[in-house]
């Protein structure tokens, strides 16, 4: 009987016609049929997709293994059940959704072999406009520290991972998680492995967003999302012992997962939903949010995370509504600190600690800024431009920092001209070239957040993360008037592409760009018949 030099696995739940692709870049890797084995579980399919499997182990019986099982409610039970009857020598997960490069899987076994790797990651790419944290593929590493790079922030298990690795410790899905379950079997594999490579000179893996964002990780809800969270830090805090590796952890937690649970939609939750996520929040700020980690954190997630715990639901929601709707709050200097004048800041009746408010070492403070207005020109060269007109409260902006400040939509810097500034703050007109943000998008298209810097211009900095050296930061810019952006279509070659600013649901500004294809269209037409 042969072993294979690796088996995919992929978990499947109506994802017809995404799955098609999916399969077909499977059976055409260059590492050939005679070393893979594809155990792909149908969980309860309603739609074509366990059709189409069976369609695929028909012609490929010796490579290809279908599981039908009733509905389990999410792709945890189904990546157990391929790891059971998996035979490869290492495992790799595909979303049925995605698809693989063609020599992702050889280029992947080889270095596996090659640095003796435990997990290889290769670079992942957005499709349809997914955002994909790019900052752990800067460049190639044979050997990569967990606790000392990204890589805790791109901690899906979309990865190579030595079997012989998940059997030794018995690593699995958390079947007990309805999402985000790969978060702790991925956490579990690089804290176990012996070596850990990164692969960033091909792209091994397409993520693809679905038009329809029908899947349960773009449909969780915030009580769904926490229950998620309180578990995955349960599970960190049991697997690693308190101090510093646990905070490098601990920390994109914060940065990310929980601070999602408190950004401008909040506000539009019931009371009671918002009364139980500040409370429960505020629990697990209580308990594992370190000095450490706050250090890490940017200004708005430190200032609400602290709300949370010190404050109660009102204090927080104010906070919500004067970056939600109002701007960014002004800055009261005493001596060497700084404070963000927020609703509630030394209001004797609400009787907060003034260290909720404390900005003083966050460089990125001075990089807020608020877009007044927004649109397409023809700057003086007669090339399109994005051009956005930013208010910062801050006076003489350019010279609050050591630096100048410049702002970027992630790696392509824009012109920055401040345009007015005196006591009352600073303005800004900031452009981006229609033509730099199509050339950098590749393909598939690309969402990029629009960050303003503090500090020597650094694309990993790009993404609204505070600087760990306090050498500078940077902010996304928030648009809290942005409304009925108008889209700008260019071509690039044969195709066209669909260039649009939006909002998040953070309220940060982000440029899409996206080809212009017949699903997206048809798609498009859908959402429009379903408003009417």
């Amino acid at each position: 009987m042969r072993t294979p030099d690796v088996t995919v696995v992929v978990p499947v739940y109506n994802t017809m016609p995404y799955l098609t692709r999916c399969m077909d870049s499977l059976l055409e890797q260059t590492i050939g049929l005679d070393r893979l084995q594809i155990v792909a579980v149908d969980d309860g399919s309603t739609d074509r997709s366990g059709r189409e499997l069976d369609r695929y182990a028909e012609r490929h019986p010796d490579v290809v293994t279908v599981i039908h099982q009733p509905n389990s409610g999410g792709p945890a039970g189904p990546c157990n059940r391929a790891l059971d009857v998996a035979t490869g020598r290492y495992v790799f997960f595909v979303g049925a959704d995605d698809h693989l490069g063609l020599q992702a899987l050889e280029r992947l076994v080889t270095a596996a072999d090659t640095y003796d790797s435990d997990v290889v990651l290769g670079k992942v790419v957005g499709v349809n406009s997914r955002h994909i944290y790019q900052d752990i593929f800067a460049r190639n590493e044979a050997d990569l520290s967990l606790f000392d790079s990204p890589l805790p922030r791109s901690l899906a298990n979309t990865k190579l991972f030595r079997r012989e690795l998940l059997e030794r410790h018995g690593i699995r899905y958390r079947e007990d998680l309805r999402i985000a379950s790969d978060l702790p079997f991925t956490l579990e594999a690089c804290y176990r492995a012996r070596r850990i490579s990164v692969l960033a000179d091909y792209e091994f893996y397409y993520a693809v967003r679905r038009f329809s964002a029908t899947n349960i990780t773009y449909l969780s809800r915030h009580l769904e999302r926490l229950d998620t969270i309180e578990t995955l830090m349960a599970f960190i805090a049991d697997l690693i012992e308190p101090g510093k590796q646990r905070d490098a952890v601990m920390a994109r937690r914060f940065d990310h997962e929980i601070a999602k649970l408190v950004e401008d939609d909040l506000l539009r939750l019931d009371r009671d939903t918002q009364q139980a996520i500040h409370a429960r929040v505020g629990r697990l700020v209580g308990a594992y949010l370190t000095e450490e980690i706050g250090h890490q954190l940017g200004a708005e997630t430190r200032i609400r995370l602290a709300l949370t715990r010190d404050g109660q639901l009102d204090d927080l929601l104010a906070v919500l509504r004067q970056d939600a709707e109002v701007g960014v709050p002004s800055t009261v200097v005493e001596g060497h600190r700084r404070y963000a004048a927020y609703p509630g800041f030394r209001d004797p009746a609400r009787g907060l600690p003034d260290s909720c408010f404390e900005v003083t070492a966050v460089p990125e403070w001075s990089a807020k800024l608020d877009v007044t207005e927004l649109g397409w020109e023809t700057d003086e060269q007669g090339r399109r431009v994005l051009t956005l007109r930013a208010y910062s409260p801050l006076p003489e902006l350019t010279t609050a920092g050591t630096d100048a400040l410049t702002v970027s939509a992630e790696e392509i810097p824009a012109e920055t001209v401040v345009t007015a500034d005196g006591t009352a703050g600073t303005r800004l007109r900031i452009r981006f070239r229609a033509e730099d943000l199509l050339a950098g998008s590749g393909p598939t298209g690309r969402r990029r957040i629009v960050s303003a810097q503090i500090g020597a211009f650094d694309p990993a900095r790009a993404l609204g993360a505070n600087s760990a050296n306090g050498a500078g930061g940077a902010a996304a810019l928030r648009a809290t008037r942005l409304a009925g952006a108008v889209p700008l279509v260019r071509r690039r070659g044969a195709r066209l592409y669909v260039l649009t600013p939006v909002r998040d649901e953070s309220g940060r500004l982000m440029i899409s760009v996206v080809p212009v294809t017949p699903g997206r269209v048809t798609a498009r037409l859908r959402q429009k018949l379903r408003r009417r």
